[in-house]
């Protein structure tokens, strides 16, 4: 018989019997593998919890009703808002302000310890420059001229002290956001608005019409953050509508484990290429793209070996899809010895989603590059650039033919190279294919 949990905590507390909440044996059990050298990501699938919630817990933080507790002593309350410090003394808690113990613990680095501020002090008396005193401290000039500035006393002078409990009192969280109180901000924001303008258009407007006023300026994070979060915003439900995109809600981007597979054949990542094709010893590892021409409607496959540079263009004299670039590939290809045709590194264009048909005929294996990174496959990024000076952009190349593609090539393989100690790519390849 399955009974659900908590009728069985229910029934322990009326019979008088100690009990253990399950998120407290959780903890226990999340601290206990920890200590034994567990990552944190290993113990939080282990004990099955949120990642969020391991962080807190390996952190010190506590949940408190409707909001945390931090070892610091901040008590932050989500729900009004409002961020507290306590001093805390067994089960205990009373509020005061910031603990002289919490204003001088040093949360992460880049935050200025008081040490810090107080030698900012003797050196600003001293008579010292910003730079100086960040060569001392080993910080940014900026970050010693925005601490003088931001925290200065009413009268103008810097007291570290003074300036170390301004900079705690602006760290507690959740903050008020601009746009939730009323004002000039927020009327020139909903404005902007209703009249059709992008988040952006409003902010890069405002700043147009107020350049040397602080208070109107926002940037459209802030923006889409008061629309889409109203518990932290302040315009009105119906200003969602002037978005372009409709939605009253955000749109979750996937991560990149969650994203749908790119083509319908699995592809076999970078990752997983052989040290032999990465460090470029064996010839016969290709690299290959395409580089497009005018509104994108006519292309050339460019094929570059990392061993050698050898440069083969292939003609496209139809159109760029899947079965076209496959075709002319295998051609290319078929024409190179068995020694040549080791694997082809391309990125993640749907040209290549019959990737399995081109390597069942040639008998090489297609690895792809991680979505926007074309410095994955560097040979064949330079030699586009190269091809460049022959096929210049926004022109037709389809009124290239292979009799061009091949003169092209030529030219590309009989220029010396510094990576080839000034030998040539065709050279190179004759010395290795001539190699017992």
């Amino acid at each position: 018989m399955n009974i659900p949990y908590p009728t069985c905590y229910l029934w322990a507390a009326e019979a008088g019997l100690k009990t253990i909440r399950r998120g407290a044996r959780q903890r226990e059990e999340f601290v206990r593998l920890r200590a034994q050298g567990m990552s944190r990501r290993e113990a939080t699938e282990l004990v099955g919890i949120h990642p969020s919630t391991a962080k807190d817990w390996d952190n010190g933080v506590r949940k408190n009703g409707n909001g945390r507790v931090y070892p610091d002593g901040r008590v932050v309350n989500y729900k009004s808002g409002v961020t507290t410090y306590t001093h805390i003394a067994g089960q205990h808690q009373t509020s005061a302000s910031p603990s002289l113990r919490a204003l001088e613990q040093q949360i992460d680095a880049r935050f200025l310890s008081m040490t810090e501020r107080e030698e900012i002090y003797a050196m600003t008396v001293a008579g010292h420059s910003y730079r100086q005193i960040a060569v001392k401290l080993q910080r940014s000039p900026s970050t010693i001229s925005r601490e003088v500035r931001r925290n200065c006393s009413i009268g103008g002078a810097y007291y570290p002290h003074t300036a170390h409990r301004q900079a705690v009192a602006r760290r507690s969280r959740p903050k008020e956001a601009k746009l939730a109180r009323p004002g000039r901000l927020r009327d020139y924001v909903a404005y902007g608005l209703r009249l059709g303008w992008s988040p952006e258009q409003v902010c890069r407007r405002m700043v147009a019409d107020h350049p040397d006023d602080l208070e109107m300026q926002v940037c459209q994070e802030t923006v889409y953050q008061s629309i889409y979060l109203q518990a932290r915003g302040g315009l009105k439900r119906e200003v969602t509508q002037a978005l372009r995109s409709g939605r009253a809600r955000r749109k979750p981007q996937k991560k990149i484990d969650e994203r749908q597979p790119r083509f319908r054949d699995g592809m076999i990542n970078i990752s997983e290429r052989p040290a032999t094709v990465e460090d470029r010893a064996v010839p016969g590892h290709w690299e290959g793209d395409l580089i497009m021409g005018a509104g994108n409607l006519s292309a050339i496959g460019t094929l570059v070996e990392r061993t050698t540079r050898f440069v083969m263009l292939v003609h496209l004299p139809r159109d760029h899809t899947a079965q076209t670039v496959r075709d002319g590939l295998i051609n290319t290809m078929l024409k190179l010895p068995e020694a040549l045709r080791g694997s082809l590194t391309w990125d993640q264009g749907i040209e290549m989603a019959l990737h399995k048909s081109f390597s069942a005929a040639t008998d090489m294996d297609v690895y792809f590059c991680d979505p926007h990174s074309p410095w994955q496959r560097g040979s064949n990024e330079n030699t586009n650039g190269l091809l460049r000076q022959y096929f210049p952009k926004s022109t037709d190349l389809s009124q290239y033919g292979p009799e061009d593609l091949e003169q092209v090539a030529i030219l590309l393989n009989g220029r010396p190279r510094k990576s080839l100690d000034w030998k040539t790519p065709a050279e190179r390849l004759h010395e290795l294919l001539s190699e017992p």
